[in-house]
């Protein structure tokens, strides 16, 4: 699109599920048919039945989808397109003048459900938010053709930050957005300002080299990652390689796709992770979300220099750890690495006043 040509209007937008779709998925759940489980098996072949009953049973007699449309529709949300593709967005802004627009990216199996207790703390503190689903995710609906990986979606929010007006902001993210805001980074420099992640998924390269003098810390945060790929890494082989396979089963079975996106979200509260299971449900978002990770697996362009905005690191013990050797190879600007002992995946929702802090202290301070 040329400079003079019209942008695609930013068009008010409102989640409004309607009730029949609601009392089909609590029709489904009742009629679920259930697989069985060898006894004492607990997690050692994966989600445990009486878990997955459990949540299913949660869905359907106590969760409240009302309750999350009220907290998500009290902030303004729109639509806009942008390379052919549906975004959705919120965007809370700040009573304050002059504070640092900020695009937040969640990443799977969340949704823009990850960060909405962030929302209060950090526009009183002077951040206007922009919270997108990702293309293929949530309210942004199934991407329309291949090609949606982290480098194109990244493009997306640059795109964005300048339809909206912002010549000066930051990209902060967890997860899949670990790894799309250091890409805004990249393709922005001039505007972006900065990239906080949870994350900082640089691993080491083959190179013996590498592994020579690593610190019992540092041995220890690859163990971890060992153990987490060769345990319940089958996730990312099979969105990596066969996403519409699986996508079959969890577009038809809200208990087939509660099984499969909670094993990453075990330890959430039954409403969060219902409520982004419930997401991917009703937007018919299932099959197109895990494609990302088939879209990364097949694309060409690799970063050949590291990124060089400032770059900060807020990580939790339970998650995955960050070795500053390999992350300094990948970015040329850290300045804040903060690594933290307990707390998990979702500290915008677990350690929230933690995180807030966090990411007030690094934008402030550019």
């Amino acid at each position: 699109m040329s400079s003079t040509e019209a942008k695609p209007p930013i068009q008010p937008f409102t989640v409004e599920v309607p009730q029949a779709d609601i009392d089909d998925v609590k029709d489904r759940l009742a009629r679920a048919r259930w697989t069985d489980e060898i006894e004492g098996s607990e997690t050692s072949y994966g989600v445990p039945l009486a878990r997955v009953r459990e949540l299913a049973d949660h869905w359907r007699t106590s969760f409240d989808w009302r309750a999350v449309e009220a907290r998500l529709n009290a902030y303004p949300q729109f639509t806009t397109t942008i390379d052919g593709q549906n975004v959705h967005f919120i965007h809370a802004r700040s009573a304050r003048e002059g504070g640092i627009p900020l695009v937040l990216t969640h990443g799977w199996p969340g949704s823009v459900l990850e960060y909405l207790d962030v929302i209060e703390p950090l526009t009183e503190a002077g951040f206007d938010l922009i919270i997108p689903s990702i293309p293929g995710y949530g309210f942004s609906g199934p991407t329309t053709e291949s090609g949606w990986d982290n480098v194109r979606i990244a493009r997306a929010w640059v795109e964005l930050m300048s339809r909206l007006g912002y010549e000066r902001y930051g990209a902060m993210g967890n997860d899949a957005g670990s790894m799309i805001s250091p890409e805004v980074g990249r393709l922005d420099p001039e505007h972006c300002i900065g990239v906080h992640v949870t994350q900082l998924f640089s691993f080491p390269t083959g190179d013996p080299s590498e592994m020579e003098g690593l610190t019992e810390d540092e041995q220890a945060a690859l163990d971890v990652l060992t153990w987490f790929w060769e345990n319940i890494g089958a996730f990312n082989v099979l969105q990596s390689q066969a996403p519409q396979t699986l996508a079959f089963g969890l577009a038809d079975s809200p208990v087939a796709l509660l099984a499969w996106n909670s094993q990453l979200m075990l330890d959430q509260d039954d409403d969060f992770l219902v409520g982004n299971v419930a997401t991917y449900w009703f937007t018919g978002t299932a099959g197109s979300s895990i494609r990302l990770y088939r879209e990364n697996h097949l694309a060409q362009h690799r970063p050949t220099s590291p990124t060089t905005v400032p770059t900060a690191l807020s990580s939790w013990g339970n998650d995955f750890r960050s070795i500053r050797r390999f992350a300094e190879r990948d970015h040329a600007d850290i300045r804040m690495w903060r690594l933290r002992d307990g707390g998990g995946h979702y500290a915008a929702h677990n350690d929230t006043a933690v995180l807030v802090g966090d990411v007030v202290e690094f934008f402030t301070s550019l």
